[in-house]
């Protein structure tokens, strides 16, 4: 008797179980037109984004740094796990609830005319109303999409962080460079006015000014080395190294950024357009809309009542009173088959009412983020299409006039050195003065490689005639 139970049992949870024909999942009109389950895995590629920066990327050593950094994130990582759990929640959501099983022991049988009853076993299997599975699926999917979306966010802002320390690095290298050349210049700056010193015609002040500015130069190249050291930190930080790895990576900033600019055609509403349709926020914000789309309809669902259905075995004895030994009825001892139906009473209307407006609310608050983010892309595209033409034309005074003049006059003041008109302090304010210019240049040369990465940020996509000269 119990196997006969156990059968009928597992008959009726494979009938009613998540794999069945289930009616309650019906088509509904709905404010899409997708069908679900549809996961961040089900949805096209788009061809924008991390993918294409990468492939925008000439540089074989900077390829493999970049993935590197990406594939080792532990950031990324950690969100791509949850996106990973999140997507398997959505067959989760979408499921039927778990049937219910029951068993009754009498410890005094009643006593019916067919005899007294022994156990009861009953199973039940509830089913939501028409169309919220469907939703509750839905709202798992867009939420995992979302989630899909801020790791691509997450990869995209790694990378251009990543770009940019290598732009700083690229600029420290030109600057010890220059600090170099400073400091041999100084040196024999100074062997000269301690040859003129000592055949009296030179005076003790400018062996003094040289001799500091020496170790002016020799501070700051600690301090470029120092920070050196911490943006190599910053970039392991990123590929989840120790912090003293070497960074092999070099970018050449010996580029003329300007003549690229020059290539490039500034049109803030063609990026704009671009942007709204390859900036992955925008795909997480609408995917969230679309979430709370369907948990407003949802929330509303949930004033409908759900249906459960079951079955009831009742094991019962036969008869064994003396009546019923001498006329024992027809069903004598028969077992007990019911069907049996219940109903979820949706009566708590403020509670429900509360729920619908909690959806309504993060609805609301999701499209705020979306108009924020709108807002961002505008302003980010306006500044940097605003600062990248006032840096093009600082970096062709700096190269094509301030260089030139401070490289002219610091020849005119060694001339006019060997020859006694200068002394030695009129030739190191001029040596400083190109020093100082060389500095600038390439500090504007840094300026327009980071600006034209904070572009391509801000349009989640590479511009590709410049993307040749830059990380």
């Amino acid at each position: 008797m119990p196997s006969l139970i156990a059968s009928w049992c597992l008959a009726l949870v494979q009938t009613l179980g998540p794999g069945a024909v289930d009616p309650t999942t019906a088509p509904e009109p709905h404010s899409r037109d997708t069908a679900w389950p549809k996961t961040a895995e089900t949805r096209p590629a788009a061809a924008h984004g991390v993918d294409a920066m990468l492939a925008a990327l000439d540089d074989p050593r900077l390829l493999d740094l970049a993935r590197e950094v990406l594939e080792r994130n532990p950031d990324i990582a950690r969100a791509q796990r949850l996106v990973e759990a999140a997507e398997s929640r959505v067959e989760q959501a979408g499921s039927l609830p778990d049937p219910t099983a029951a068993v009754s022991l009498f410890a005094l049988p009643p006593e019916t005319r067919v005899g007294p009853q022994r156990l009861s076993a009953s199973v039940q299997q509830m089913f939501p109303w028409f169309g919220k599975r469907e939703l509750a699926g839905q709202v798992a999917a867009d939420q995992a999409t979302a989630m899909s979306a801020r790791v691509e966010t997450m990869r995209l802002d790694v990378l251009t962080e990543l770009r940019r320390l290598l732009v700083e690095l690229a600029f420290l290298d030109v600057h010890d460079d220059v600090v170099d050349n400073q400091r041999s210049t100084l040196a024999r700056y100074e062997q000269a006015a301690q040859a003129r010193y000592a055949a009296g015609s030179g005076l003790q002040q400018g062996i003094v000014r040289i001799q500091a500015q020496i170790t002016r130069v020799d501070a700051r190249g600690l301090e470029i080395a120092e920070r050196r050291a911490a943006l190599r930190s910053q970039i392991n930080r990123l590929r989840a190294r120790p912090a003293n790895t070497p960074v092999d990576v070099r970018v050449d900033l010996a580029e003329r950024y300007a003549e690229s600019l020059a290539e490039e055609r500034i049109d803030t509403q063609s990026w704009t357009e671009m942007a709204r349709s390859a900036r992955p926020e925008l795909r997480a914000v609408q995917a969230r809309i679309d979430a709370a789309n369907s948990g407003v309809e949802l929330a509303q669902k949930q004033k409908r009542p759900d249906v459960g259905l079951g079955l009831a075995y009742t094991v019962v004895d036969g008869r064994r009173d003396t009546p019923g030994r001498l006329a024992p009825p027809e069903d004598d001892g028969d077992d007990v088959l019911a069907f049996t139906g219940s109903i979820r009473l949706p009566v708590w209307r403020d509670k429900l009412d509360a729920a619908v407006d909690e959806a309504q609310a993060v609805r609301w608050a999701a499209e705020e983020e979306k108009r924020s983010i709108l807002a961002d892309i505008d302003s980010s595209i306006g500044d940097v299409a605003t600062r990248l033409p006032l840096l093009r034309e600082h970096l062709d005074l700096l190269e094509g006039v301030l260089i030139k003049q401070a490289e002219e006059a610091l020849r005119s003041a060694e001339i006019a050195y060997r020859t006694g008109r200068l002394n030695a302090v009129d030739l190191l304010d001029a040596e400083v003065v190109l020093f100082e210019v060389q500095v600038a240049a390439a500090r504007t040369r840094a300026d327009v490689a980071t600006a034209w990465i904070q572009a391509e940020r801000a349009v989640g996509a590479p511009l590709r005639r410049t993307q040749r000269t830059m990380p």
